[in-house]
C-alpha cells in the first residue's frame, strides 16, 4: 500500500458546496477498494444522529461536518470539523490507510479552516464531545486574535486562566 493517496476532484467539490452553506451540511468520505484514491461516498443535510448512524461500526471514514453550537455567551457559531473515524475493530491496514488519507484530504481541502476529530468508539462523536471541542477552539481562535493570547510549551492560554507572567524578583 503507498502512503500516497490521491484525492478525487469530488471530494474538492463536495467540500466547496459544503463551505458555501447551501443545501449540506455533511461530507462522508472513503477510499476506493485499492485504498489508494478518496472518493465521497455520501453527501448531505444530516443531523448529529443520523452522521453517527451512517459510519459503518467497523470500516474507517473521514467526514467533513459542520457542527452548530453555542459559545458560553450563548452565540450561536458554526465549525468545520474534519472527523478520523478509525474504529477499533477495523484492520490496521484500513487504519494506516485512513491516517494517509485524512492528511491527503486536510491538506487538499485547506486544512487550517477545519477543526480535526479522532475517533474510535461512537462515545468520542457525543454530541456535548463535539460541541466542546469546537467552542475551545473558537475560543482560543478568539483570544489569539484579540487579546494577545500567549502560548508557552505548545499551549494556548486564555483570558480566563489570566497571563503567564515570569516569576518576579524582589530588590533587596
Amino acid at each position: 500500500m503507498s502512503t500516497d493517496i490521491a484525492v478525487d476532484d469530488s471530494c474538492i467539490s463536495a467540500f466547496r458546496e459544503l463551505k458555501s452553506k447551501r443545501d449540506i451540511n455533511t461530507v462522508i468520505y472513503r477510499l476506493n477498494d485499492l485504498l489508494d484514491s478518496c472518493v465521497v461516498e455520501h453527501n448531505g443535510n444530516l443531523t448529529h444522529d443520523e452522521l453517527l448512524l451512517a459510519l459503518p461500526a467497523n470500516e474507517p471514514r473521514l467526514a467533513i461536518y459542520d457542527l452548530p453550537f453555542a459559545t458560553e455567551e450563548g452565540t450561536r457559531q458554526n465549525k468545520i470539523l474534519l472527523i478520523s473515524w478509525l474504529p477499533r475493530r477495523a484492520t490496521p491496514q484500513y487504519k494506516a490507510a485512513y491516517g494517509h488519507a485524512h492528511a491527503a484530504l486536510r491538506d487538499t481541502l485547506d486544512g487550517s479552516q477545519l477543526l480535526p476529530v479522532r475517533s474510535t468508539k461512537a462515545a468520542d462523536l457525543a454530541y456535548h464531545r463535539l460541541a466542546s471541542h469546537a467552542r475551545t477552539a473558537a475560543q482560543l481562535r478568539g483570544t489569539s486574535e484579540h487579546s494577545g493570547c500567549t502560548t508557552s510549551a505548545g499551549q494556548a492560554r486564555t483570558p480566563a486562566q489570566g497571563p503567564r507572567t515570569a516569576p518576579s524578583r524582589q530588590s533587596a
